[in-house]
C-alpha cells in the first residue's frame, strides 16, 4: 500500500535540506526528489513520508511569486510566494547602488512591493552620505525607512506585520541583527539548525522564515554582493526603471541602444545627473549581460527558472 502524500509550505532550506511544515504543523526534514533543487522557501509543496519525521518533496504548487538571481551559470532562489521585498543597507561596510537597483528590478519585475530600509542610523557621516543616495531612490515613490537595529526596531513592526517579508541585502548590513531584534527567539533557533546539522557551512546559506508576533513571516536571505538577472529578457528591462520607462518611444532613432546614438532621449536625461547616470550605467549592463539568452522566448526566461546547484556565496550579518 503507498503512503499518501501530505501538503505543507517549506519554512527552510538548507543546502539539499528543507524544513517543511505540514498542514498540522507537524515538522518534517524533506529532500528533493532526484537530482532537482528547484524548492524555495515559503514554497507550498506535496511530498511523500518516507519515515516519521523525513519525507520527499513531490511537487511544488503554483507560486504568486519567486524572488531569486541568476548570473546565467547559476542561480539562486531566495522565496517564494512573498508581497514584501524590504532591501537593507547602511553606510558601512561600503554600500553599492548598483546592487539596489538590481534588487528594485527584481521586485519590479514579479509585481512585489519593495521598502528601502536605511539601518545604523547611528553611525554619523556615512549614514548621512548614504541617505543622500537612498534619496533619489525615494523620489522614484520607493519607501524609504531609517532605524538603527538596536535601538528603533520598532518602528519597523507596522511595515512588516501581517505580510510575507523577505530581506535582502548586502553582506555585513545588519539584517541578522534586524531579525534578532524583531523576533528574538530566531537566533535561538538559528543556532538549533547548526547543531542538528552539524555542519556551520549550511547555515550560511540558510534561508528561513520566521513567524512575527504581528503576524506574518519574515524570511531571512544570505548577504548578498552581486545579483544577476539573466532570467529577464533584455527588451523589458527598461520597463522597470520608473524613471526610464517613460522615455521609451522618445529617442530619435526606434532601435536607439542608448549608448552612442544622438537624439537619445535617456541619455538626455541622465546628462548631469549623477544618479541617473549610475542607473543608466546599470540598465545598459542588465541588458549586456542578458544579451547572449535573447534567443530564449522570454516568457519562458522569466517564468520557468533551470533545476539549480546549491550554491555557497552567502554568509550571515
Amino acid at each position: 500500500m503507498s503512503t499518501p502524500s501530505l501538503s505543507g509550505w517549506v519554512r527552510g532550506v538548507f543546502g539539499h535540506h528543507y524544513e517543511v511544515v505540514d498542514d498540522q504543523a507537524c515538522i518534517w526534514n524533506c529532500v528533493r526528489r532526484g537530482k532537482q533543487h528547484d524548492v524555495a522557501c515559503a514554497d507550498r509543496v506535496r511530498f511523500t513520508p518516507t519515515s516519521v519525521t523525513q519525507g520527499v518533496i513531490e511537487e511544488i504548487e503554483p507560486r504568486t511569486t519567486l524572488f531569486w538571481r541568476a548570473d546565467g551559470k547559476r542561480e539562486k532562489f531566495l522565496a517564494a510566494n512573498v508581497n514584501q521585498v524590504l532591501i537593507v543597507s547602511a553606510g558601512e561596510p561600503t554600500p553599492y547602488p548598483d546592487l539596489i537597483s538590481r534588487c528594485l528590478v527584481a521586485a519590479e519585475a514579479n509585481r512585489v512591493d519593495v521598502c528601502l530600509l536605511l539601518n545604523k542610523t547611528d553611525l554619523g557621516p556615512a549614514t548621512a552620505a548614504w541617505r543622500t543616495t537612498l534619496s533619489y531612490f525615494e523620489s522614484l515613490g520607493y519607501p524609504l525607512l531609517e532605524i538603527s537595529a538596536l535601538a528603533t526596531v520598532d518602528q519597523l513592526r507596522p511595515t512588516v506585520a501581517g505580510r510575507h517579508t523577505l530581506l535582502v541585502g548586502q553582506s555585513g548590513m545588519g539584517k541578522s541583527t534586524l531579525l534578532n531584534a524583531l523576533i528574538p527567539e530566531a537566533q535561538a533557533t538559528t543556532q538549533h539548525i547548526s547543531l542538528a546539522l552539524d555542519s556551520g557551512r549550511h547555515t550560511t546559506t540558510a534561508i528561513r522564515a520566521y513567524p512575527l508576533p504581528e503576524g506574518g513571516w519574515l524570511i531571512d536571505s544570505p548577504g548578498v554582493q552581486s545579483f544577476g538577472l539573466t532570467y529577464l529578457d533584455p527588451a523589458d528591462l527598461v520597463a522597470f526603471f520608473p524613471e526610464f520607462s517613460p522615455l521609451q518611444g522618445h529617442c530619435r532613432f526606434p532601435d536607439c541602444h542608448h549608448r552612442q546614438e544622438p537624439g537619445c532621449a535617456l541619455r538626455d536625461y541622465v546628462a548631469g545627473y549623477p544618479m541617473r547616470s549610475l542607473r543608466l550605467a546599470t540598465l545598459l549592463t542588465l541588458q549586456q549581460e542578458n544579451a547572449p539568452r535573447h534567443s530564449m522566448p522570454s516568457q519562458q526566461r522569466r517564468r520557468q527558472p533551470r533545476t539549480h546547484p546549491p550554491e555557497d556565496d552567502g554568509s550571515p550579518d
